[in-house]
């Protein structure tokens, strides 16, 4: 019953996180904020955990651990209903566009000004910080997660044979895995539906899903997964505080030095020289996969020109699945092939060297930038041009007085996109909503038809053949690399002592959340962040949300960063085998000359027991001549 519980936790947790990283494309739009600030919010869920998780590792394993996880899940559905909130507590969200609605269907004003064009008030546009709220929620779902993977985890390796203990991590890793799955399609499905539906007329809506302005339902899906979070937390309030141990029971867990001196026993695992090493590894993959998974829907999106939709449905249906048999048959390998702890490590290194050596090819795949005028190219078409504001204003638009800050694309006859119809030189337009046409639009250039339709114009149809492929090759590497999930963290298990792998394991997520999962989205977001061509402005003033990305460098930065990160951690490795060698070793050693010492009291004892009954014997037989 406890694993069934557990799992439906980690379910639970894995569905709300995986859609927090499917909703970061809207969140940015919705709030108007750079990917460094995603970066943040998205960290401040590893910040909730570094607050209590050493305190909660350490003394919950004495308390009643199920109870202390219901009150756990019943904090993450908290956290989750407040990142929702500011929602309904602010304004409609706005965007600016030249495309006339529907309701305005008889009137279609000119997109080239005569005049400067009029600025949106300021007023609202403190609105837009109310992703305090969001930063604030993720932190109570972190605070509320702490107890549930050091405490579940260390509560099945009490109460279950050794060699069921691998399978059934095993399994419950593999239920984390498939939350994702049901996040990012749940993401998927909310990136379709307009934000503020039911609020709006959808016919007055001018924008797709593809466009970059256009922001999803990211709020739907949190008020689901706090629903889904909330019920996770029934179970564990009738769950016991132990379980029945079949077959031998293991050593006391905690001395009783190691429960009056914390710091001691701290100090102890610190200086383990294997833990150490194993630990700085961890957290240098893990610095690598947070920020890689945290921005790859967005990757596919602004690489190969996917809706957010599109990007969350493949993460859901493709790629994860992939990561939940790798780790389930991983676990499933390790009980078969009955690894020791060398096995294990071997075996997790050499999966994750492979998915490594897969993952180079992700460079050979690559989609040239999109062609916007004044931006990615000149208006001649025949330069490339690193993007300044003064050089979209040119010749062919000189008459129009267009916004330098303004983002409303359309595609030119000539197959060039360009920012907004007022810098492609258009003076009309006919019809209404997505279906409006600009004419007149100087710029394009095309003799005998100059015209231009909304949005960007769609990608090379090499980019298209070249998807498939990546898709593919995303699938073989997440499996493999998952595949040593399960054999490294029993590793972290089994490499220390049975009393101090409590701490270990509260150590190692304490360690590994702040130093992997704080720091990762933000620094990728930020060398993301230097890869935009064009940024979105506030209406007081400020960057937003970015428009555009380079694509080329935004490749280079992206899968540069995630795949240095790795070559760092193999390096470390080597130091860290030979430390296990010499580990496994000297305990060889110690077992040899235990059993040794052992065999020369247990002779001794056999010898007195002998000579006890042989006295017995001479004694009887002394009686019986006597009578």
């Amino acid at each position: 019953m406890f694993l069934v519980a557990l799992s439906f936790a980690y379910f639970a947790k894995a569905l709300s996180g995986s859609y927090m990283k499917s909703t970061i494309t809207q969140l940015e739009r919705r709030f108007d904020i750079p990917s460094y600030l995603i970066g943040v919010i998205d960290g401040s869920f590893e910040i909730g955990n570094l607050l209590v998780i050493a305190f909660v590792s350490y003394f919950g394993a004495k308390l009643h651990r199920p109870k202390i996880i219901a009150v756990g899940c019943v904090l993450m559905s908290i956290g989750t209903f407040i990142i929702a909130l500011p929602h309904f507590i602010i304004r409609r969200y706005e965007y600016k566009t030249s495309v006339p609605s529907v309701d305005n269907s008889t009137l279609n004003p000119s997109p080239c000004y005569v005049s400067s064009p009029t600025n949106l008030s300021c007023e609202g546009d403190s609105n837009l910080s109310m992703w305090i709220y969001v930063l604030l929620g993720n932190i109570l779902r972190g605070i509320g997660e702490t107890p549930v993977q050091p405490l579940g985890i260390s509560y099945i390796d009490d109460f279950a044979t050794e060699e069921n203990a691998a399978l059934y991590v095993g399994c419950v890793q593999t239920i984390s895995v498939v939350g994702p799955v049901f996040g990012y399609l749940l993401g998927s499905l909310c990136a379709k539906i307009y934000v503020d539906i039911g609020f709006v007329k959808m016919e007055t809506i001018t924008i797709t899903p593809a466009d970059a302005r256009w922001v999803g339902a990211w709020w739907l899906g949190y008020l689901i997964a706090g629903v889904i979070t909330l019920l996770s937390a029934i179970p564990f309030w009738f769950l016991p505080r132990s379980l029945p141990v079949s077959g031998p029971q293991s050593p006391e867990k905690c001395t009783a030095e190691c429960n009056k001196y914390f710091i001691p026993t701290l100090r102890t695992l610190l200086g383990h020289p294997v833990y150490l090493i194993y630990l700085c590894v961890t957290i240098i993959q893990l610095n690598s996969l947070i920020g890689m998974v945290t921005y790859k829907p967005k990757y596919i999106e602004q690489h190969f020109r996917q809706s957010a939709s599109k990007a969350n449905f493949l993460m859901g249906v493709i790629n994860i699945p992939a990561v939940a048999l790798g780790m389930f048959s991983g676990g499933l390998l390790m009980k078969r092939l009955k690894l020791n702890i060398m096995g294990a490590a071997k075996f997790a290194f050499g999966t994750s060297l492979i998915g490594y050596i897969l993952s180079l090819f992700f460079f050979a795949m690559s989609c040239e930038n999109a062609k916007i005028a004044g931006v990615t190219l000149s208006y001649n078409s025949t330069d490339t041009v690193s993007y300044d504001k003064h050089l979209l204003s040119t010749t062919c638009n000189s008459n129009c007085m267009c916004s330098v800050s303004d983002w409303d694309p359309v595609c030119g006859a000539n197959g060039i996109t360009y920012v907004s119809p007022c810098f492609a030189g258009c003076t009309s337009s006919a019809g209404s909503g997505k279906n409006t046409v600009f004419s007149n639009c100087s710029c394009v250039g095309v003799a005998g038809n100059l015209t231009a339709t909304t949005g960007q114009c769609p990608h090379k149809d090499d980019c298209d053949r070249m998807f498939p492929y990546f898709l593919a090759l995303s699938v073989i590497t997440s499996f493999i690399i998952s595949l040593g999930g399960t054999p490294g963290y029993m590793f972290l298990i089994r490499c220390i002592k049975p009393q101090l792998k409590s701490l270990a394991l509260g150590f190692h997520a304490l360690a590994t959340r702040t130093l992997a999962g704080i720091p990762a989205p933000i620094y990728f977001g930020a060398i993301i962040d230097t890869t935009c061509l064009k940024w979105g402005q506030k209406r007081c003033g400020g960057i937003g949300a970015c428009r555009i990305y380079n694509t080329t460098a935004y490749r280079i930065a992206y899968l540069g960063l995630t795949l240095s990160l790795r070559t760092l951690s193999f390096i470390m490795c080597i130091p860290g085998f030979v430390l296990l060698s010499r580990q496994l070793k000297e305990e060889e050693r110690n077992a040899i000359h235990e059993a040794l010492t052992n065999g020369g009291t247990e002779l001794e004892a056999l010898r007195k027991e002998e000579f006890a009954i042989s006295n017995s014997t001479d004694s009887n037989t002394d009686r019986e001549t006597r009578l």
